[in-house]
């Protein structure tokens, strides 16, 4: 049994981008867990309209 586990889960989000306005967008979370309780999240990466994967740090979230 190991006590620390990496998971991801991916959910729809509301994303703001300068070429394509307001866009919602699967945004898939990598997180670190310790005895199923999530630590850290070590990374999140969205898929474009055109099917490539771009990291997060490009986008803006909406208010």
């Amino acid at each position: 049994m190991s006590f620390i586990t990496v998971k991801r889960r991916t959910k729809l989000e509301k994303r703001y981008s300068k070429k394509m306005g307001s866009i919602s967008v699967k945004v898939t979370y990598v997180k670190k867990h310790l005895l199923g309780l999530p630590m850290k999240t070590l990374h999140k990466y969205r898929e474009t309209y055109y099917g490539k994967v771009k990291d997060c740090k490009d986008c803006v979230l909406t208010a």
